[in-house]
């Protein structure tokens, strides 16, 4: 077999969702596709791109209800998308309509932030870049920052992380950063949303052994594995799971891990019975995405 034949071989398959050749070539099979944003209201709200780090590529789509006024600002929400920490983006057609529709609904300043992919950047960049994308909104929180829209219309006392799938591991594992810093003297991280978070238990996992190849017992996976889970970094988490979900058991799990861990929030979780793994993204017309979303928007408004 010549070499040009061997680095067509699959190394690594993760269907639907991507394939890695022995050449080391990743093809993605989903979550490539982009939609632009919109200076003209969508839903009564507007969105542009900024980009955060030129060196690395780490940016953000940002989304502004149109009724904001500089006299009352808003919660501000730092959304991380899902995908398997491999696949979409802030930009695609999957999460930019769900962004529009949870920013109109919510009435909150929302940072959706694009971090690089793996399997190319292994974890934790991917929660390395966010925490670069939080740090940066924060520089906001004087008034001083380059994004008007930050500047004039985000509440730094009410800052929430949420994220779906992926990007729930990833949410809780920037509430965990962020209460061990001492960097957000002038931020104040109200909760979390975890939306079919993708954790770890006490066993392997195909996926994320391949992204991360260490023990499993690492805590951004595993976090009954942290010793430091008391001191989560937020005051209320909301987790949603789904009935038919193949990961609802992961979030029953972090739900009573978090419960006993001694950190001393409130916790609650919501199921939506007979429901797939994100099943709100695409079917989002139904009623019981309505109901998640309404319990989404109501949490970020309620003190």
């Amino acid at each position: 077999m010549d070499s040009s034949s061997s680095k067509s071989e699959i190394e690594f398959e993760c269907l639907p969702m991507f394939r890695v050749l022995k050449g080391g070539v990743v093809e993605r099979l989903a979550g490539t596709e982009t939609v632009p944003p919109s200076d003209v209201p969508q839903n009564g709200v507007v969105s542009k791109d900024v980009v955060i780090s030129p060196e690395t590529g780490v940016s953000a789509r940002l989304y502004l209800p149109t009724a904001a006024s500089p006299d009352r600002n808003l919660p501000l929400l730092l959304y991380i998308h899902g995908g398997g920490f491999c696949i979409e983006s802030p930009f695609s057609p999957l999460y930019h309509p769900h962004l529009v529709s949870l920013v109109s609904k919510a009435n909150v300043v929302a940072v959706s932030v694009h971090y690089r992919l793996c399997p190319e950047n292994p974890i934790p960049i991917p929660h390395d870049d966010t925490w670069q994308a939080f740090l940066w909104a924060a520089a906001h929180s004087s008034g001083q920052g380059p994004e008007p829209w930050l500047n004039h219309h985000a509440d730094f006392g009410r800052v929430f992380f949420a994220g779906d799938s992926a990007g729930a591991n990833i949410a809780h594992n920037m509430a965990m950063r962020a209460g061990s810093t001492t960097q957000l003297s002038d931020v104040t991280i109200s909760g979390i949303v975890l939306v079919h978070p993708y954790f770890g238990k006490n066993e392997p996992d195909r996926l994320w052994d391949y992204i991360c190849p260490s023990e499993v017992h690492n805590p951004l996976f595993n976090p009954a594995a942290d010793t430091n889970l008391s001191n989560l970094g937020c005051g209320k988490v909301l987790i949603f799971v789904g009935g038919k979900d193949f990961l609802k058991n992961r979030g029953l799990w972090y739900y009573e891990t978090l419960k006993k861990s001694g950190w001393g929030g409130a916790v609650e979780m919501v199921e939506s019975e007979g429901e797939e793994h994100v099943f709100h993204l695409f079917n989002p017309h139904c009623e019981k995405a309505g109901d998640l979303m309404q319990k989404f928007a109501s949490f970020m408004n309620l003190d």
